[in-house]
């Protein structure tokens, strides 16, 4: 009889089980359709320019909305 069981299983599978807890809980990674940060409203919005979804003009004016909104915040 052989003292060294290791609660049922042999050490690797616990050294498997370890490395896999870790993977899951600790490591980052990114989740498809997540952002990783926050984006700013000027950020979207010049993503919506390039990607062009808004002119040239209706960039001009919201982006001069949020810049006045942004100054009345400071």
């Amino acid at each position: 009889m052989h003292n060294n069981n290791y609660w049922g299983m042999n050490m690797i599978w616990w050294f498997i089980w370890g490395i896999f807890i870790f993977w899951i809980f600790f490591l980052p990674y990114n989740i498809p359709g997540q952002r990783n940060k926050k984006d700013s409203p000027l950020d979207i919005l010049m993503k919506r320019f390039t990607s062009g979804l808004i002119t040239n003009d209706e960039y001009q004016e919201k982006k001069n909305i949020i810049e006045n909104d942004l100054s009345k915040l400071s």
